[in-house]
């Protein structure tokens, strides 16, 4: 395979894997409705898709943290985040490992602020620090453990580190969100019904034909 081919491939493999995660971002309502309405499968699903959306470069988790915790609850909703998230960092580790060399990393890490430059590249509190970084951090913590050939297991619990205790908070808050909209909701309609309640007697009266 020629160096061109070789590029072209991991380019594919970058742009596959942003589209499929943009895909998925993009038309969220419509992927929390189908995972509510699959029965037990949901569970699997719903990791499948939150590994497919970390794994990939640039990737924004937080709606689909969000979301695990308004459809399965604060705790299972955080441990389908954590599971998603040991996947992907597996799954980001091989694709980068295929791409990285696309990444100008020298330069980029030329560029990292200097107290984290003074720890030594690939070891664990380069990366824990890296990954506090908007944005790239998480993408440019990746393609330095596969580049330099991390092992697996510094990268997975390095990315867990940081990304579990957000994505758990994440699922609290979009099950508590979720409670206060629905208890609002309900809320409504009692009134509601109570208030029809209370005036039928008035409208029927008054709209009754002589």
């Amino acid at each position: 395979m020629s160096n061109f081919t070789r590029r072209l491939a991991a380019i594919a493999i970058l742009v596959l894997s942003f589209t499929l995660a943009a895909l998925v971002i993009r038309h969220q309502p419509a992927v929390e409705k189908y995972i509510r309405t699959i029965g037990p499968l949901a569970y699997p699903i719903a990791i499948g898709i939150f590994t497919l959306v970390a794994s990939a470069p640039f990737s924004i988790t937080d709606a689909l943290a969000i979301m695990n915790g308004a459809i399965f609850g604060p705790l299972w909703g955080s441990i389908v985040n954590a599971i998603g998230l040991v996947f992907a960092a597996l799954l980001g580790y091989y694709l980068s490992q295929r791409a990285s060399h696309l990444l100008d990393l020298e330069s980029t890490l030329e560029r990292l602020p200097p107290w984290i430059r003074r720890f030594r590249i690939g070891s664990a509190p380069f990366l824990l620090s890296v990954r506090l970084i908007p944005g790239l951090g998480g993408t440019l913590a990746t393609s330095v453990a596969a580049t330099f050939r991390v092992p697996i297991f510094r990268h997975v619990w390095t990315m867990c580190a940081i990304a579990v205790p957000i994505c758990t908070l994440l699922a609290i808050f979009g099950n508590q969100v979720t409670v206060v909209v629905h208890n609002y909701e309900h809320s409504v309609h009692q009134r509601m019904h109570e208030f029809y309640e209370k005036h039928r007697p008035h409208f029927f009266h008054r709209y009754r034909k002589p």
